[in-house]
Order: C-alpha cells, then sequence, then structure tokens
C-alpha cells in the first residue's frame, strides 16, 4: 500500500473512531447522569406513612415547671410547656382574654378536651403544634416577666410578628389568624404523654383543623 493510499484509509477511518468516541463518552455521560437521577428519584418518593403515623411517647418527669421541651410527631415541632401556678392564674386572667383573637377556643384548632381556659387535658401542662398560623414559621417562647396580662409571656413569631399566650391563643392584632394548634394526645400517666393518640372515648381527627 502507497503512503497516499494509507493516508486516504486513515481519512476515512477517523470518523469513524470519533463516532465511536462519542458514544462512550455519551454513554458514561448518560451513565453518570442515571446514577446521580436514581437517589434524586427516591428521594422525592413518599417516605413509609405507616411509621411515620404510630403515636410518640414524650417521659415528661424531668420538665420543671417553668420550662418547655419541643419534640417532633409526624415531622412538626410540638411544644409540651410545664406551667406554673402562677402563670396558670395569669390564664385566667379578664384582662388577658380581651387581649386574645379567640380566648375561647372557638375554632377548631384544638381537640374538644382542650377546648378550655388552658386548651389542654389538665391545666399543668400545655402541648402546642408550633407552628405559626400566619406562614408557618415556628414561634419563640418568652418567658413571663411579670404577673400582669401585659407581661405574662408567651409564643413571638420571629418572622412576621405574631404573639401568643402561654396556652397557644393568639393575640388581637396578629398577622396570624388562629390559635396554635392542638395535638391529639393523651396521658397515659402523670408523667407520660402520647402524641398522635386521643384519650378513650375521645375522637379528633388533626387533619380537620381551620389551619396550621
Amino acid at each position: 500500500m502507497t503512503r497516499e493510499t494509507e493516508e486516504t484509509a486513515a481519512i476515512e477511518q477517523a470518523p469513524g473512531r470519533r463516532d465511536f468516541l462519542g458514544i462512550v463518552t455519551t454513554a458514561g455521560t448518560v451513565t453518570g447522569l442515571a446514577a446521580c437521577a436514581v437517589p434524586f428519584v427516591q428521594s422525592l418518593k413518599p417516605q413509609d406513612s405507616a411509621s411515620a403515623h404510630l403515636p410518640v411517647d414524650v417521659d415528661i418527669s424531668k420538665l420543671t415547671p417553668g420550662q418547655q421541651m419541643t419534640v417532633v410527631w409526624q415531622g412538626k415541632p410540638v411544644f409540651i410547656m410545664r406551667r406554673t401556678p402562677e402563670e396558670i392564674a395569669l390564664l385566667q386572667d379578664h384582662a388577658l382574654a380581651e387581649k386574645l383573637r379567640d380566648a375561647e377556643s372557638t375554632a377548631n384548632q384544638q381537640p374538644a378536651y382542650a377546648r378550655n381556659w388552658h386548651r389542654s387535658l389538665v391545666p399543668e401542662y400545655g402541648v402546642y403544634v408550633g407552628i405559626c398560623t400566619h406562614l408557618g414559621c415556628v414561634p419563640g417562647l418568652n418567658q413571663p416577666t411579670g404577673n400582669t396580662a401585659d407581661t405574662c409571656g408567651g409564643y413571638a413569631c420571629p418572622c412576621h410578628g405574631s404573639k401568643f399566650d402561654l396556652a397557644g391563643r393568639v393575640y388581637k392584632g396578629a398577622p396570624a389568624p388562629y390559635n396554635l394548634p392542638v395535638p391529639p394526645y393523651s396521658m397515659p400517666s402523670p408523667t407520660s404523654i402520647r402524641l398522635g393518640e386521643n384519650p378513650k372515648g375521645e375522637n379528633f381527627d388533626f387533619s380537620t383543623i381551620e389551619q396550621i
């Protein structure tokens, strides 16, 4: 074969080599993208809802008066507050009730067994989903600084200024339209709370609340 013939053959074969390299490169790229896409697609699949909806038992034996703990229930923060005798008394103050939008808890934001002035099974413990009913921010706890309606503490939303008292009741003039939700819960013992399970004889579906 002459040199001219060899060069002609090389030129004719070059596109074939380029096509092969292109195929290999494309295949490698597609494989890499597929490998990245698998975890991404899997992350879009709904999580196992069976375990997510099981009741959550919380030990409150070490919670002292005036303290609060936060736990997670169905992916939501839940505030459990142990109120002092002074705080319990303030929740019954008529001066405080005058400042609240829904002091009597008429909106469906809690079970029937929590539709009372303390919005809970027992006055000592408050249990609320810690999500502001305005735009879904998580309110912070302000400790009481006095024994009046203006200094009784409560919850404040850091985003838009909504305020709630220590029973989760929203103040008038706040952007939030409703009180903080109360989840279904029971107290199997004086030192434990079971989130997601109503007391015997009670039936409350959390999905029926006005807003969260």
